[in-house]
């Protein structure tokens, strides 16, 4: 198990470094260097409409590759969807600017980054049903929780690299050819990724489903057709997770230094703290959900959201770093709360036929919800004076509509399911009419 955990961790780490290495330049650099037309706030707005095609994309590679996890393994997705992310990071390094052949720059951009969300979109069904699979029962949610480390340890590699060059480095250097480096160095990270996962065998409940002849022909349309409605609750939970995330990690960024006046280092120090912090919280977290529950945790995940949104904009307001920082690691440790158990959870909501397709659409569904617009919608919201409580409004609001969803879901943690339907056996044979809720 530690084998196949390292191995989906690392992969997811290393796919989602390359999605958020391009939020990090979205929010810095890429607005000037591809939209020099646009003023300051709307070049922004046109490098954070780059950013989330990448989120439209994901639910495709959900379908693509959850296809090819639920007809011809989980081990295919890990491979292919990591090539294709790296190859597609990569190449956004050697753009040219449009400076250099004008709208074919930012032409180029679009489509790189839709290929970035095509790989992404697979990768985190394959890494998740990888370890989830392979469980034992009782502790499937901490070794599931290992590919949700992946996307901190992503982000604190993307960042972590732009703080050192951006120390490094003059502002002109870096904006000349430094922001190009942590893009090419995905090539190498994606090698290594690719030798790790070589050796993954395929799981064992994939291997029934071959030998039993019960693979789904067409899983999205199984899906779609018969749990349309889990599939729409799943997104509408996970919107909550993908805005605060982004919001704190690529928004704030972005206003903090435009608006704000706050060293693009020192910011960055910031959310590199409350990332790290997430990072540790989450297997943490996991193995509360396996003793607890899934479902207690994300309720009380996303209520906190709902309830810090207001003192994190009010702390980030401040510029300065101490309190910024607290204002990072509450929101993070809110949603961090809610993704610890989201690696168990989703795929123990489908059956396994269709669980690589249901359980990775639902997923990026909610990056599309949650995560596409926040950049844009938060950027807009923050043009003017004062402080922008209506970003808070808007986090707030997303936060509240999850917490709804995650109360219409079902608990799925085998022991609680399993402890309901005794109890409601014993209280049949008593003659109180209880019910245990599906899993």
């Amino acid at each position: 198990m530690l084998r196949l955990a390292s191995a989906a961790l690392a992969g997811t780490a290393i796919e989602f470094y390359d999605f958020f290495v391009y939020g990090t330049a979205a929010a810095l650099v890429l607005g000037p260097l591809f939209f020099p037309s646009f003023s300051p706030l709307a070049g922004t707005l046109a490098a954070f409409g780059t950013f989330g095609v990448g989120f439209l994309a994901r639910p495709l590679g959900s379908a693509l590759f959850g296809h090819i996890g639920d007809r011809y393994g989980r081990r295919p997705v890990l491979l292919a969807s990591l090539l294709l992310t790296g190859l597609a990071t990569v190449a956004v390094g050697f753009v040219p600017t449009y400076a250099s052949i004008g709208l074919a720059a930012p032409v180029l951009l679009l489509v790189l980054r839709f290929l970035q969300g095509l790989g992404l979109g697979g990768e985190w069904g394959g890494a998740v049903l990888l370890t989830a699979e392979h469980a034992p029962e009782g502790r499937r949610g901490l070794w599931a929780s290992f590919p949700q480390v992946g996307p901190s340890v992503g982000f604190l590699l993307a960042n972590g690299m732009t703080l050192t060059l951006s120390v490094t480095l003059t502002d002109a250097q870096f904006a000349s050819w430094g922001w190009r480096l942590p893009f090419w160095a995905a090539g190498v990270l994606a090698l290594g990724g690719l030798w790790l996962r070589r050796s993954v065998e395929e799981t064992p409940q994939f291997r029934a489903l071959t030998e039993t002849g019960r693979r789904a022909d067409a899983p999205l349309a199984e899906v779609v057709r018969g749990h349309w409605r889990l599939l729409l609750l799943t997104g509408g939970a996970l919107a909550a997770a993908y805005a605060v995330f982004y919001g704190v990690t690529t928004w704030s960024l972005a206003y903090a230094t435009e608006h704000l006046g706050m060293a693009r280092t020192t910011m960055l120090a910031c959310v590199l703290t409350g990332v790290g912090i997430m990072a540790l919280w989450t297997p943490v977290a996991a193995v509360l959900g396996d003793r607890f529950g899934r479902r207690p945790l994300c309720l009380g995940g996303c209520a906190l959201c709902a309830v810090w949104m207001f003192p994190f904009v009010g702390l980030l307001g401040t510029a300065h770093p101490l309190l910024v920082a607290v204002g990072a690691v509450g929101a993070l440790l809110c949603i961090g709360t809610v993704l610890s158990v989201i690696g168990a959870y989703l795929p123990e909501l489908y059956a396994p036929r269709i669980r690589c397709t249901g359980a990775a659409v639902g997923y990026n569904l909610g990056g599309v919800l949650g995560g596409a617009l926040t950049p844009i919608v938060a950027t807009a919201l923050a043009d003017g004076s004062g402080p922008p409580w209506g970003v808070a409004a808007y986090l707030t609001g997303v936060a509240v509509v999850s917490l709804g969803c995650f109360a219409l879901l079902p608990e799925t943690n085998p022991g609680d399911v399993r402890g309901r339907a005794d109890k409601a056996g014993a209280d049949a044979e008593t003659g109180t009419a209880e019910a245990a809720a599906p899993a």
